[in-house]
């Protein structure tokens, strides 16, 4: 059993996630923001959705993610005519054993990436479901564990484009966050015709960190602390989605979990070992407009769930009085101390 002492520190994940943002970074030019939402999921145990219009870096993106761990990574092009059993595996007769025998599917990877998962039937999209939430598959009765860590990176296509079927809710719900890459600015597209005008950098990128090393991580993000005022923070977000008058569909009580998450996240990558409610609002966006579903007044008012959300921040009070924190609160990890004056409960 792991202990908190065997778990690596907030310096330890510093150190290793600013290798894999600095590999990331060198393939994809004036996107830190984007680098930085990626690496967040990652380390909150997500899956991210790569939302764009073709040819600005989404496949480019999760590619360059995969190949900075060095783990098992697998590719699935989506399509029409991909069948379910392609993704999760089925089982196989086998001659010399007179049994059946089960062959894994593409699922069975540490970093999956998912290319225009959109383009996929519906009953192909379903098939990921239970593998992103419970991180198995079940195939004729019989489980199978998938490996760990384990993030489905996946993009997709803006839903008005030709050919595609839109995702449906609880396949959007099971995506911790969404981030669109945008187009680059001049001087990074002046700089990607340098960079990848001759050579594609993917073929000399180096995992720049270990999937143990990824798991060690994960276990201190589980370890931020959170405060009373900041977990209530995030339920009052999440609850105001749900009597929104601009949304007929609000957000589950999944969305809450992972924002929490995401936040303790974002907070470890800050250098502090408790979450505040910045972390909470810069992640709002993110984690909660692509599960929303406008009405149909607020989409002919051109109202987008962002906007939504936005709306929501700004009038959702926000938890103040951060001087009450005491100067001699205990500190766990030498970079920060317990926000809003309470102490974290110690690990047995």
């Amino acid at each position: 059993m792991t202990t908190y002492d065997d778990r690596a520190s907030l310096t330890d994940l510093t150190a290793v996630v600013e290798r894999v943002r600095s590999s990331v970074e060198g393939v994809i030019e004036g996107k830190p923001e984007v680098v930085r939402l990626s690496l967040t999921v990652l380390l909150a145990e997500g899956h991210l959705l790569i939302e764009d219009v073709p040819g600005v870096g989404k496949t480019m993106l999760a590619k360059a993610l995969a190949r900075s761990i060095d783990c098992s990574v697998r590719r699935i092009q989506f399509t029409p005519d991909l069948l379910p059993s392609d993704i999760t595996g089925v089982p196989i007769w086998d001659q010399q054993r007179r049994d059946f025998e089960f062959k894994p599917g593409a699922i069975f990877a540490q970093v999956v990436i998912g290319d225009e998962i959109n383009r996929a039937s519906p009953k192909t999209q379903s098939a990921l479901l239970e593998s992103m939430e419970e991180r198995q598959v079940t195939v004729d009765g019989k489980t199978y564990e998938l490996p760990s860590p384990f993030m489905v990176v996946a993009t997709q296509n803006p839903v008005e484009m030709e050919g595609t079927y839109p995702l449906p809710e609880a396949q959007r719900d099971r995506f911790m966050a969404r981030v669109s890459v945008g187009y680059p600015s001049a001087e990074a597209e002046l700089q990607m015709l340098d960079v990848h005008g001759g050579v594609s950098p993917l073929e000399d990128l180096q995992p720049v960190a270990h999937a143990h090393e990824i798991l060690k991580l994960v276990e201190a993000v589980r370890d931020v602390y959170v405060a009373e005022p900041v977990r209530r923070y995030v339920v009052d977000l999440v609850a105001a989605t749900r009597t929104h008058p601009d949304l007929r569909l609000g957000a589950s009580p999944r969305a809450t979990l992972h924002l929490m998450r995401a936040a303790k996240a974002a907070a470890a990558l800050g250098g502090r070992d408790y979450a505040l409610p910045d972390d909470v609002q810069a992640l709002a966006v993110a984690v909660l407009a692509h599960r929303l579903l406008p009405t149909a007044q607020a989409q002919l008012n051109r109202r987008t769930a962002e906007q939504v959300v936005q709306d929501i921040l700004q009038r959702t009070p926000v938890p103040a009085d951060r001087s009450q924190t005491p100067v001699d609160a205990p500190r766990r990890s030498g970079l920060g101390r317990p926000e809003f004056g309470q102490q974290p409960p110690r690990r047995p």
